[in-house]
């Protein structure tokens, strides 16, 4: 029976592979959409040196270690099965914790990242000086994308080339909409460029006050939730190790007990998730 459910396992994860281990040459085309959201996800955590097939096979190994870590302690193929779910979406779940992470740390220093640039453009210098100057004197978080704008533009020349690029690499509503603003007045001119960036800035301002507020009072409620959705698998786990009870959920109705918790746990954290984070801005000038 384990040697069956671990092939099984290894057909599925090889299945799930295949698209990315052998690519039909007609079909990238097809693809491309759909590994555009995980590039995106993975340049907001971060990671943008790392490619999604990078992350589907380290979700496979962990998915087959996890198994096989849990079989061998509990011997209940059911709850090593759930438990190799579980491992093969930690990356998947770790890249968004920290690509959520870093949003709400960047919409905090949006503000004075766009007060620098009124000021360097008011001080008298051209946009372009101005952008490349916040490589030196912009916050911490994005002085490495303005650095590489900078490279870019004095590579190039081209500074359209080079804010198309700073905007893959921070992939951010909030920079696009700076970068497409300055863009704009420096392509079709104009005096108003310094009133409507202190407008955003103050706008953003605005809007980090309200988000930390809320996020702040109702952190606990989420995770309690998570605590209480986590802590049952822990009493099963435990339970598992011994013989009887790993005898009992081996049994068809173990099996189907098991597999409606899962089920039920799942849904709950997702509805609990949907309902306790705050609606993101969507990026319109990706």
């Amino acid at each position: 029976m384990t040697a069956l459910v671990g092939l099984m396992l290894g057909g599925g994860l090889l299945l799930v592979l295949s698209p990315g281990l052998w690519p039909r040459g007609e079909g990238r085309g097809i693809r491309r959409p759909q590994l555009a959201g995980v590039r995106e996800r993975l340049v907001q955590a971060g990671l943008h040196r790392v490619s999604p097939a990078v992350v589907v096979v380290v979700s496979a190994l962990l998915g087959v270690v996890g198994f096989a870590v849990v079989l061998a302690l509990t011997g209940v193929v059911v709850v090593a099965t759930a438990a190799g779910i579980l491992a093969a979406t930690g990356p998947a779940l770790a890249i968004g914790w920290r690509a959520r992470t870093r949003r709400q740390a960047t919409r905090v220093v949006w503000p004075d990242l766009v007060d620098q640039l009124v000021s360097s453009v008011r001080a008298g210098s051209s946009l372009p000086d101005a952008m490349v100057g916040l490589a030196g004197v912009g916050p911490d978080l994005t002085r490495s994308a303005f650095s590489e704008l900078a490279l870019t533009y004095r590579t190039t020349g081209n500074f359209a080339l080079a804010l198309d690029e700073l905007k893959a690499r921070l992939a951010d509503p909030v920079a696009d909409r700076i970068v497409e603003t300055v863009r704009m007045s420096r392509e079709v001119g104009g005096t108003e460029l310094t009133t409507v960036l202190r407008n955003l800035s103050g706008y953003l301002r605005q809007e980090a006050a309200i988000r930390s507020e809320v996020l702040a009072r109702q952190s606990w409620v989420v995770n309690a939730a998570r605590l209480g959705v986590a802590a049952p698998w822990v009493v099963l786990l435990l339970l598992a190790t011994r013989p009887e009870a790993a005898a009992a959920y081996n049994s068809p109705a173990g099996v189907v007990l098991i597999v409606s918790g899962l089920l039920v746990s799942v849904i709950a954290y997702r509805v609990m998730i949907r309902l306790g984070r705050m609606p993101e801005e969507r990026r319109w000038f990706a």
